[in-house]
């Protein structure tokens, strides 16, 4: 992790049992059954001897290695290096383990077992000149052609774009496999500029990837270096540590000080440890050969249990603390000191720390495009490192761990952005570079979606810590842990080809790859969980469901995932929200410029849009709050002669279906940020039907990124403040050939 410790790189260490063969081929992970079928799940719930809280599936057991006769000792083993570079830190849960937590051992299949009995001991030995070790790329080519044909079969949900579409300021928003990213999303933008295209990636990690991504770096300050220095220091002499003095004083001391403090008879077995610690500091005392030293230390303990007699014969108050004898010597000590300056180790990326800061872009008002020279920003309160990737790749990231929440802008902790060199054409590596972060760099596929759109769920309908939660979120890491452990037995040999720093990134990759395998059957357990959760008999029960809805919408601006309790109860929620309507007023802000952009767009996204400050009432408290990640919409009596600048949803459940929006029955400044005063565990609340009850007239309901105002989000109704800013937002929508708003002619949305 950029550090020069001994625990660098621990996150992806995995110590595999040394096998004297490679095993035989693993049943294949990379399907989960359809929703409903339940094929090859097995398994009870943890936590209950024949309960079945969620099910499982099979995996193969990596831990029944045959182990032939003549297996060479431990320290001679061909495995030993790979055990030493990988460590020990990260053991594999065994399979009894695992049995407990809901995870059963496999059967093993005939084929394979056939199989792996041909491996050991039928069939001729390769001879040794024959044999080939892939090496790394050849491994990487391996993982492409699975790639490619996983793509064929799951392809992405969001393609990503070769090149972005130049000067579009809300850019093309994409989803990322995997949970490294806040709900899972990214954004590619490419903005105009005089050298050509700059196509950046946006994105937002979560807190948990965090580690992941100070590890691929090498951060001036951390890189520890020894060396040695003469210091002084305090220490015991050499008889105390030998005789125990200390020790036995202490235990007196300790014994003699409960009773006074519980005013208690003292013991025998007080009285005896006392004594114990007499004839040992009595006999050092009678010693003629001792040094002054050693004698004013036996003196120093005499003492002190010449006060534990004076307790012992008649009690009083508790004694003071007894230290133990310490002396002051100059030694040569071993100190780890930070490099500022050191070289980046070894397959590390180099990072420079800085002041934060954010894109100055510029939207032209004239054309609606964005553009950006690749150097302008704009200065934020906080900390970033810029990294250099290389070739003229580079990523700014705003790190959780050195902004602090107190007096850091909370909206920019866990940023990240990764740039191009200057050119279009960029848009694949941008996601494809991830990796060089140790970040999931593969687009979303709908299979993966399904995990995120449950953890969006969790969070949205409180569901964190439901009865047997935990559990399956258990069961689902030791699942993808031994997805780790069955492709390093797969790869062994090859592995074993490689060199120390093409091992670790051999191990990084595995780690990724293992992660995007297994994440369907993660989905499977979890499913299961949050059905139960939520009132559903079975993870199919729920999926069956007509509310169930695990792909994002992905038609307008935004990536928004929704929540089945909503889009299952539709009327439920209309009926809740009965006579109100949710508002936004632009506060004397532009309409036509509003509407000719088609987003209302949080504080943080209008500034990578270029769009300048100033449009939002309390921007720069919201970016200490959080609440600059999100736009803000208030519940309201539906009016009926509304006042102009105004956006109205007369059916909240249109937006009410989105699982990102949290909500206050006051003015918190959308704060998320607990270490702000604004912020209220007891008053915040995601429930809609809650929020449909709000009275207080400062009341906020905060939507992440922004809504889509020329989608399926669009407002039922926008009023202009006059009939000429009308007909001319009219004119814009016939120019650019939009007829309709959610679903309603535009003459019927604009009105006066």
């Amino acid at each position: 992790m950029g550090t020069g410790s001994k625990s660098s790189h621990q996150s992806y260490a995995v110590s595999p049992t040394a096998l004297a063969e490679p095993p035989a081929a693993p049943l294949d992970l990379a399907g989960a059954p359809a929703a409903g079928e339940g094929g090859g799940l097995t398994g009870a719930a943890s936590g209950g001897a024949g309960s079945s809280e969620f099910e499982v599936p099979e995996l193969p057991d990596p831990y029944a290695e045959p182990v032939p006769p003549g297996e060479p000792p431990a320290a001679e083993s061909p495995f030993a290096e790979l055990d030493a570079l990988l460590g020990d830190e990260a053991e594999p849960v065994p399979p009894a383990e695992l049995a407990e937590q809901g995870v059963p051992e496999a059967s093993v299949d005939p084929e394979v077992a056939g199989a792996e009995e041909e491996l050991q001991g039928g069939g001729e030995e390769q001879p040794a000149e024959e044999a080939v070790l892939l090496q790394a790329e050849d491994i990487q080519q391996v993982q492409e052609e699975d790639e490619e044909e996983q793509e064929e079969t799951d392809p992405p949900l969001t393609p990503v774009p070769a090149a972005p579409p130049v000067g579009e300021p809300t850019g093309t928003p994409i989803l990322v496999g995997g949970d490294d990213f806040i709900n899972s999303e990214a954004t590619l933008v490419a903005y105009d500029s005089p050298d050509g295209p700059r196509e950046v990636l946006l994105t937002h990690i979560s807190e948990e990837a965090e580690e992941k991504l100070l590890d691929a770096l090498s951060i001036p300050g951390t890189h520890m270096e020894e060396i040695q220095v003469e210091e002084e220091v305090k220490e015991r002499l050499d008889l105390d540590k030998q005789k125990k003095l200390a020790e036995l004083t202490k235990t007196a001391v300790s014994s003699v000080q409960h009773k006074l403090k519980t005013g208690s008879e003292m013991s025998d077995a007080s009285i005896a440890k006392h004594q114990a610690a007499v004839d040992a500091v009595s006999a050092v005392l009678s010693d003629p050969s001792i040094s002054d030293d050693e004698k004013a230390m036996a003196q120093h303990y005499m003492d002190q249990l010449d006060v534990v007699k004076d307790k012992i014969d008649n009690g009083g108050a508790v004694m003071p603390w007894m230290e133990a004898y310490e002396v002051t010597a100059t030694k040569m000590v071993t100190k780890q000191i930070p490099v500022p300056d050191g070289d980046p180790e070894p397959g590390t990326l180099a990072a420079t720390v800085r002041k934060a800061s954010r894109i100055k872009a510029n939207l032209d008002p004239a054309t609606g495009q964005t553009s950006w020279d690749g150097v302008a920003r704009a200065s934020a309160n906080g900390t970033e490192y810029e990294i250099d990737m290389g070739d003229g790749w580079k990523a700014v990231y705003r790190p959780y761990k050195d902004n602090d929440p107190k007096h850091t802008e909370y909206s920019l902790r866990g940023q990240l952005e990764v740039h191009a060199p200057a050119g279009a054409g960029h848009g694949k590596d941008l996601v494809e570079r991830l990796e060089q972060l140790h970040l999931m760099n593969k687009p979303m596929t709908a299979s993966e979606g399904e995990w995120t759109y449950l953890a969006n769920n969790i969070q949205a309908q409180g569901l964190e810590g439901s009865a047997g939660m935990k559990a399956a979120m258990d069961t689902a890491q030791g699942l993808q842990d031994l997805q780790v452990q069955e492709i390093v037995h797969q790869r062994m040999e090859s592995l074993m080809g490689l060199d120390g720093d093409a091992l670790q990134t051999a191990m990084k990759r595995i780690h990724l790859e293992a992660s995007h395998k297994v994440l369907p059957m993660k989905v499977e357990v979890v499913r299961d969980a949050v059905a139960k959760a939520s009132g559903f008999s079975s993870g199919a029960e729920l999926a069956a469901s007509p509310g169930y809805e695990p792909t994002p919408a992905t038609g307008g601006k935004w990536l928004t995932w929704s929540r089945f309790d909503v889009t299952g109860k539709k009327a439920e929620i209309q009926g809740a929200f009965k006579g109100r309507s949710l508002t936004h007023n632009l506060n004397g802000g532009d309409l036509a410029s509003l509407l000719g952009v088609g987003v209302l767009a949080s504080t943080e996204k209008r500034a990578v849009m270029g769009i300048g400050g100033g449009l939002g009432m309390s921007e720069q408290a919201d970016k200490m709050t959080g609440g600059a990640n999100s736009v803000f919409l208030r519940v309201r009596k539906t009016p009926s002669s509304p006042g102009g600048g105004r956006l109205i949803w007369d059916d909240p459940s249109v937006l009410m279906q989105r699982s990102d929006y949290y909500a206050y029955n006051g003015d918190h400044y959308g704060a998320i940020n607990p270490a702000n005063g604004h912020y209220s565990a007891a008053a915040i609340t995601r429930d809609p039907k809650k929020i449909a009850t709000f009275s207080g007239s400062s009341n906020e309901i905060m939507f992440r990124n922004g809504i889509d105002l020329l989608g399926a989000e669009a407002p039922s109704r926008i009023v202009c403040h006059t009939a000429a800013e009308r007909s001319s937002i009219l004119a814009s929508f016939s120019a650019r050939g939009i007829t309709h708003l959610g679903g309603k002619p535009v003459e019927d949305v604009l009105c006066t």
